[in-house]
């Protein structure tokens, strides 16, 4: 049975969805960060359901494919427990080749059914739009995600990295539960027109990356370039030559408040990330992880109480557009 210690956070107003105050993403699981780990990434997940962290996040695009059949193992005889989110429209081989972002009706269908056979379930609670396809209409693309939910194959649907116009045109379409986009210390250009527009429609934020992809953690095992880490490529510029340097420095600064704090950084940041939310906006970031110890580490951030104090030495320690590089080396997928 499910320790059910952690907290519970509903996502959305309009369509909400409870899910734990805290999800796991599953994506370096099987890709990305290094060597794929079925093994670690089951025991993480299982672990995860113990101490009542049960909403999942993967894609069909992980692996590619094969993230969702590990999740569909680590679930297996316990699928009434979870917050099953994935998301389709990172059209890509079984080879790992790139097709592009697709978001036609057709495709949309077709890519739902696929998860769910790969996942082993007969639903799945939030299906994200992966990446906005600027060449087709988002309500088109909405209205067979809507399908969807008639059919009782999708019980919530949600949008990543969309912009505000993108996400009030769905959102007319078919209610959207939870927009789910970057966000931590280091990313934060969402607050401008996004935040305002999904506390407004009554949508939910899910942060991917609230770590900064383990820069926030203040470990440095990354750093290794692990064959298979994206992080040591162009694609990623934050790791790269000044950029990085730069904000290591924002890193220490981090360390240096956590320790003041009593916890760690990684700690303090997904605090940071918890305390964007309220009444009116639920925010529940999804940090990934395939090893049990860093699972319960980050739990330990619900814990952390940051006062209005503690929030201000944190925003004079990083500064909004402190951190040097643009998140992606190509940022033409992610809809503005």
């Amino acid at each position: 049975m499910t320790n059910t210690s952690v907290s519970r956070t509903v996502l959305g107003n309009a369509a909400p969805l409870t899910v734990s105050a805290l999800g796991l993403g599953c994506m370096g699981m099987s890709e990305f960060y290094g060597t794929p780990d079925e093994r670690g990434g089951i025991e993480t997940i299982q672990r995860a359901l113990d101490v009542g962290v049960t909403f999942l996040d993967t894609a069909d695009m992980y692996g590619p494919f094969t993230n969702e059949q590990l999740v569909g193992k680590a679930i297996a005889g316990r699928r009434d427990e979870v917050q099953l989110a994935t998301k389709f429209g990172n059209e890509r081989l079984p080879d790992g080749t790139r097709v592009g972002i697709n978001g036609s009706p057709d495709y949309v269908r077709k890519a739902c059914d696929a998860s769910l056979q790969r996942l082993g379930v007969d639903h799945i609670d939030l299906y994200y739009q992966h990446r906005v396809d600027k060449t087709v209409p988002i309500e088109e693309t909405a209205g067979a995600m809507k399908e969807l939910v008639e059919a009782g194959k999708v019980r919530h649907l949600g949008l990543s990295e969309a912009s505000a116009a993108t996400i009030r045109r769905a959102h007319a379409e078919h209610t959207i539960t939870a927009l789910q986009t970057e966000y931590s210390l280091f990313t934060r250009d969402l607050e401008d027109e996004i935040l305002p527009t999904i506390r407004e429609l009554g949508i939910g934020l899910v942060p991917y990356s609230p770590l900064g992809r383990g820069m926030l953690t203040g470990k440095q095992e990354w750093a290794s370039h692990e064959q298979g880490d994206g992080r040591a490529s162009a694609s990623f510029p934050r790791f790269q030559g000044e950029n990085l340097a730069t904000n290591l420095e924002l890193v220490e600064r981090v360390r240096g408040l956590a320790d003041e704090k009593g916890c760690t950084p990684a700690q303090l940041a997904l605090a940071w990330v918890l305390a964007q939310g309220d009444e009116g906006l639920g925010v529940v970031p999804i940090p990934g992880t395939r090893r049990v110890r860093y699972l319960e580490q980050n739990l330990g951030a619900l814990a952390v109480e940051l006062t209005p104090d503690d929030l201000e030495a944190v925003e004079r320690a990083v500064p909004r557009g402190a951190v040097a590089g643009n998140r992606y080396g190509d940022m033409s997928h992610i809809d503005a």
